[in-house]
């Protein structure tokens, strides 16, 4: 038996081993660099795959998830400014990196970009294929076509020519049994006609119309996002606002939104009617919201907005999103001083409109501001469990409220919600008993404030609405698109590709006619569409002669022409490694 020692591997020479197990090694192969410019090529190519565009298409949806977790700067400043008084640490650092305003963050506008560039291309040459296969001539006819999955002849008395005219007119002309083809016919080298027929390009055209209407719906939301403007406004009865944006409640923009681009109109709400069933739900039937709107150089006009019918005035239009009760009150101070007077508005909160609203009175002769929290009952009803709003009408309607007297915290810096009270830096007035002191108000009643605080009278109860104003150029945009991208996808599920080859032959006299039809993937049509064109090249002969049946279905052999003409020739192999 040999050891070790004397072991040597095929091929190696004694030496070479020897001084391989001396320590020796060869030299490592040298491959080539890519360079600057084959870096570049091959970055492109991996960016404008299909796997990178679905990485970053899933990357998108995975940055845009704090947009919905922490509170953002455009929509929500307030939560935004609590947010950070209540995370001091990390608060700050979620701020640097963008987290506040995610979809204008540099990372988001980064995945984004990337995204729309990996679409482009794997697009663009998509198109280009496409447009090359459909400028090119039908795939000739296979020699065989016995292997192909539909199948048919027809033997009849008129000559080669006549079927090759009667099946081009068949697959093209203006009296066509069959959806149009692009046809071609040949002679071959042993003198038979041939015909070859492909139709189908509409699926790829669909395909490629999909991608074309995402990548615009893509452009049109970034144009959207950097060019709108939304703004909303609580109106009350009698009174209106002007069309800036310092008038509105609440105002978000794009980057590119200039303010001078507002049309200076001013609105003015007359009357609110809103209607309810009289049954037990009291469910809505209408609102209505007459309105007076005004424009520069223009007459007062009377219009009016409903439900799902906005108002539009120059590029915006105007939605009722809301309504409720902004009771009227007036508070005088321990001096008799008026502290506070208008009409504050309540937010419904149910069916019947029970509403909650806070009166903040910041200017105190006592020193201490005050504020008073309650509910608004439009038709109450008071039992010793409590009281509740029974119809959402006015008809007895309650003012219920408790008193807070301290620091508003009005001068804090921080951006306070005007319909919650901030209670810590507040005592409640309570009884005796240690129980919160609830008053209770109807239309035109004063009440006593507690601790000598002041008076508190109820005067009117006027409707408000909530008014909510937008424009986004590129909604058309996207709604095209849209449609766009649902009519190509369509088109591409169900229009079936297809080819159909004809072969003429003269045999005995009499003419015999082959038919093959090829489709990709499974396709149950392809055998019947095949028989109809067979059928219109059979109407030729006015006397059916007794030829064999059409033959259908492959036969046990001559396998090469299912690889001469199969899926993957390749013509087709380039559309499909181009998908």
């Amino acid at each position: 038996m040999a050891t070790d020692a004397s072991y040597r591997p095929a091929g190696h020479t004694g030496d070479a081993y020897d001084q391989e197990g001396a320590g020796g090694s060869e030299e490592p192969p040298r491959l080539p660099s890519l360079g600057l410019v084959g870096t570049l090529r091959w970055t492109w190519r991996q960016l404008t795959s299909m796997r990178v565009a679905l990485l970053l298409l899933m990357l998108l949806a995975v940055v845009a998830v704090p947009g919905s977790v922490l509170p953002q700067r455009p929509q929500d400043p307030a939560a935004v400014a609590g947010y950070l008084a209540d995370n001091p640490t990390i608060g700050p650092w979620l701020d640097r990196l963008g987290f506040f305003d995610v979809f204008a963050s540099v990372w988001f506008s980064a995945v984004y970009l990337l995204l729309f560039l990996s679409l482009i291309g794997c697009i663009l040459p998509r198109v280009a294929a496409h447009l090359r296969g459909v400028r090119a001539r039908p795939p000739r006819t296979p020699r065989r076509l016995t292997r192909f999955p539909a199948r048919g002849e027809v033997v009849l008395d008129a000559t080669p020519e006549q079927v090759v005219a009667a099946a081009r007119v068949a697959l093209t002309g203006p009296l066509r049994a069959l959806p149009r083809f692009r046809t071609d016919d040949d002679v071959e080298p042993d003198g038979a006609r041939t015909v070859s027929a492909e139709r189908g390009y509409l699926r790829e055209t669909g395909n490629l119309v999909f991608h074309l209407a995402l990548l615009g719906i893509l452009v049109s939301v970034a144009a959207g996002q950097f060019l709108h403007y939304r703004g909303q406004a609580l109106v009350v009865e009698g009174r209106g606002f002007a069309n800036a944006v310092t008038d509105y409640d609440s105002f978000e923009s794009g980057t590119g939104f200039d303010p001078r681009s507002l049309t200076p109109f001013t609105l003015r709400l007359d009357r609110f009617t809103a209607a309810f069933t009289e049954d037990a739900e009291a469910r809505p039937r209408d609102f209505v919201a007459d309105v007076t709107v005004r424009l520069p150089g223009e007459q007062e006009s009377p219009r009016t907005i409903r439900v799902n019918h906005p108002l539009t005035v120059g590029e915006a239009k105007i939605y009722l999103q809301g309504n409720g009760y902004a009771p009227d009150v007036v508070v005088h101070d321990a001096d008799g001083e008026v502290a506070f007077a208008g009409a504050v508005p309540f937010l419904p909160e149910d069916t019947f409109y029970r509403s909650r609203g806070v009166i903040k009175v910041p200017d105190v002769s006592t020193g201490d501001q005050v504020g008073i929290v309650g509910y608004l009952l439009p038709t109450a009803e008071v039992t010793p469990l409590g009281a509740r709003s029974i119809y959402p009408q006015p008809l007895s309607p309650l003012l219920v409220l408790t008193v807070w007297a301290g620091d508003l915290g009005l001068d804090d810096g921080i951006p306070q919600n005007v319909y919650r009270l901030d209670e810590s830096g507040m005592t409640q007035a309570l009884e005796p008993d240690g129980r919160p002191v609830t008053l209770f108000l109807e239309p035109g009643q004063t009440v006593d404030l507690p601790d000598g605080l002041g008076t508190l009278t109820w005067n009117d109860l006027p409707r408000f609405v909530a008014l909510d104003l937008r424009h986004d150029p590129a909604l058309a945009w996207i709604l095209a698109f849209s449609i766009a991208a649902l009519v190509g996808l369509s088109t591409s599920l169900f229009t079936p590709r297809r080819r159909l080859w004809l072969r003429i032959r003269t045999v005995q006299g009499r003419t015999v006619v082959d038919g093959a039809g090829l489709a990709r993937g499974d396709d149950i049509g392809l055998q019947g569409e095949l028989d109809r064109l067979l059928d219109a090249v059979r109407a030729l002969d006015p006397a059916p002669s007794h030829a064999p049946a059409a033959r259908t279905g492959p036969t046990p052999h001559d396998d090469t022409s299912a690889r001469e003409t199969s899926p993957g020739t390749s013509h087709e192999r380039q559309e499909h490694e181009s998908r």
